[in-house]
């Protein structure tokens, strides 16, 4: 495969550095191993290399859609790769399906959920700071996701324009305000997610679904652990990503009373 213009490409300096850059003919990139020329990555394949002007290798790679979520230019905390995952292993997310994420944030996450809809389907990502839409629109253009995205300025309390659609993502510092919205929006059986740091947000967010609608509730935490692999000692690495939010899962059920006490006791069981 040849690197064309507007491609995207991660380049790794021989001191592995990481670089995500859109490929331009008559563009240059300053390193701390010297000045590229991005356009002599034209016509070379993937797993090729270039040479900065102080004689430099860098190795040209096929970036992935993890190194693109944890390369976007960033306003705001993302969702890591861990998360946004298992979040979209978890609802179900599929070709074809529609999908609300609220807020948008960076576009970390709406770049997997695009990724994870296409072709056929659409994602509607909301957030109240026109500065965080405009940013997450650049960054998912820059990742070639934007025929699968609509960006919408809004309050997650006043509702989504949208109906009966398979998954909602909440990811926002008060939850519970996108619950009634998205119990609204859900279609019967739809799927809901949340990522929330702290312990009460969690429990109020699960309080607010048990209200609206929702049952096989659960919440859980992912940790990542790296190894340093080296020949007779390999361990652990000594920092790691752990703590990133706790992620919470319902799916919607369609009765007249909420309030009723016998749904309350359809809770997702633990599987170990």
């Amino acid at each position: 495969m040849k690197i064309e213009t507007g491609d995207q490409v991660l380049i790794i300096s021989p001191d592995e550095k990481t670089f995500l850059v859109k490929v331009s003919e008559d563009k240059n990139m300053g390193t701390h191993k010297g000045e590229l020329k991005l356009g002599d990555c034209i016509g070379k394949s993937f797993g090729e290399k270039i040479y900065s002007n102080l004689e430099h290798p860098f190795l040209l790679l096929e970036p992935t859609l993890e190194d693109k979520m944890m390369k976007v230019k960033r306003h705001t905390q993302i969702i890591y790769p861990k998360d946004a995952a298992y979040m979209i292993l978890k609802t179900g997310i599929q070709s074809g399906m529609r999908v609300i994420e609220c807020g948008a944030g960076s576009g970390s996450l709406t770049m997997a959920l695009a990724n994870a809809v296409a072709p056929n389907g659409m994602v509607y990502t909301y957030d109240v700071r026109e500065k965080h839409l405009e940013n997450a629109k650049m960054n998912i253009e820059n990742a070639g996701y934007s025929e699968y995205v609509e960006f919408k300025l809004g309050q997650a309390q006043e509702g989504f324009d949208q109906k009966d659609v398979d998954v909602v993502i909440l990811d926002l510092p008060s939850p519970w305000d996108g619950i009634a919205s998205a119990a609204d929006a859900l279609r019967g059986g739809g799927r809901i997610a949340s990522l929330s740091p702290t312990y009460n947000q969690v429990e109020k967010c699960v309080e607010n679904l048990e209200k609206n609608g929702f049952v096989y509730i659960e919440t859980l935490e992912l940790l990542l652990r790296y190894m340093q692999v080296s020949s007779g000692k390999t361990r652990p690495v000594d920092r790691m990503v752990s703590h990133t939010g706790f992620l919470t899962f319902g799916r919607k059920i369609i009765v007249e009373d909420f309030a009723d006490e016998q749904f309350r006791q359809f809770k997702a069981p633990i599987d170990i």
